[in-house]
């Protein structure tokens, strides 16, 4: 039975697709993927006669005839979109859509471009002592978001913060990570521009110097802006590897005279 696929078609590498997405890709007969934010090459992954879209021509209306089209046709559908789809994928109108059109489909996962500038920075973005939660979330623009999640709100934590969508506002972004008061102008922070792809850029500095850091670097759009003490070099170990601690796999060594007082599973 044909159905409609939800591919997370990864950061950018080719090779970062998962196995799925990539046996998913290549048994397709029409693909509709997300424009320049999905790397072409990925495309030539799939048969000669599959039928490509590029939905950043289309309205919502189209993406579901042309879904709605195949399906009838006895074909299979791959929705490629970047990164994962969960995380700014704007799935959730497609499906409820295809719900109501009785036409069946699944999601595959994808490595998410915010996991790649991890990678790329080589940064850990939970550290013990410093941050043990991630913010993924966007400043508000054209698209608003709701008053609870303005950027005021949620730099009350103090935590890791991942931006998406945002790189063409850091100027007021800096503003308001400051004026939080749990953010200073010496905050490590770094903007990962294409992550994983051929023409990646990967720059480090603070919050303080954010603006000047997209501006010299001509970045204005596919970016991510990464802020933290998670960046900094400052962090306490890990408990669960430290000698003295025992889990149900390994009996720590205690200082004479000491007591194990914390037990968990690795």
């Amino acid at each position: 039975m044909s159905e409609v696929h939800f591919v997370g078609a990864g950061p950018g590498a080719v090779d970062l697709i998962t196995l799925r997405g990539k046996m998913l890709l290549e048994r397709a007969d029409v693909i509709i993927y997300t424009g320049s934010l999905v790397n072409p090459l990925l495309l030539e992954l799939a048969k000669k006669t599959c039928v490509t879209h590029n939905s950043a021509y289309l309205t919502l209306d189209a993406v579901i005839r042309l879904m709605e089209e195949a399906v009838a046709r006895g074909f299979e559908v791959v929705r490629l979109h970047t990164g994962d789809p969960s995380l700014y994928g704007a799935i959730r109108e497609q499906l409820d859509r295809l719900n109501r059109l009785g036409i069946s489909w699944d999601i595959c996962p994808g490595v998410s471009s915010f996991c790649a500038a991890a990678a790329v920075l080589g940064v850990e973005l939970t550290l013990p002592a410093v941050s043990q939660s991630v913010i993924i979330t966007r400043y508000e623009g054209r698209t608003g978001v709701p008053a609870a999640e303005s950027l005021t709100s949620l730099a009350v934590h103090g935590a890791t913060m991942v931006f998406f969508l945002s790189i063409g506002m850091v100027d007021t972004m800096r503003e308001d990570l400051i004026s939080s008061g749990n953010y200073s102008a010496d905050t490590p922070a770094a903007i990962v521009y294409k992550a994983t792809w051929a023409e990646q850029k990967v720059l480090r500095g603070t919050v303080g110097t954010l603006s000047e850091m997209a501006r010299s670097s001509g970045i204005k759009k596919t970016a991510l802006v990464l802020v933290g003490n998670v960046l900094g070099d400052d962090y306490d170990l890990s408990r669960l590897y430290a000698p003295d601690f025992s889990t149900e796999y390994r009996q720590g060594i205690l200082p004479q005279g000491g007591q194990d007082t914390a037990k968990e599973g690795a």
